[in-house]
């Protein structure tokens, strides 16, 4: 399985989950297969408010879940229909949030989750 991780910098593991999918400048991607971490550049940046496209922010690299602290309508919905899962990040690394993942410990995100406006529930 490969799970997706929003960060703002890359520090393998021991990066810190970043409190939003869409502008998170990388996604360190863990393989719990393989044991192994890869890094993406998000290439939606740039993107308006509420137009995400994250099969162009993965660079169109399949992944199976994300874990994040905050997500749009938009970006959730994308994923979903997928297939991919989103998580709620718990506050710590990567490292920290795999182990909790593994254990079935994360929340998985809905549309009740996400954020709008950045006003709400949103982490950021």
């Amino acid at each position: 399985m490969k799970i997706c991780f929003p960060v703002e910098s890359d520090k393998g593991l021991d990066s810190e989950i970043f409190g939003h999918f869409g502008s998170a400048p990388f996604f360190v991607v863990f393989d719990n297969q393989e044991k192994t971490t890869a890094t993406i550049n998000n290439q939606d940046l740039g993107h308006i408010h509420g137009q995400c496209n994250p099969m162009k922010a993965l660079n169109n690299k399949m992944v199976d879940a994300i874990v994040v602290g905050g997500i749009g309508a938009g970006a959730i919905t994308g994923l979903n229909n997928m297939g991919i899962k989103v998580y709620k990040a718990s506050k710590g690394n990567i490292q920290e949030n795999i182990q909790l993942f593994e254990a079935g410990s994360l929340m998985e995100m809905t549309m009740d989750h996400t954020c709008g406006g950045h006003i709400g529930g949103c982490a950021h």
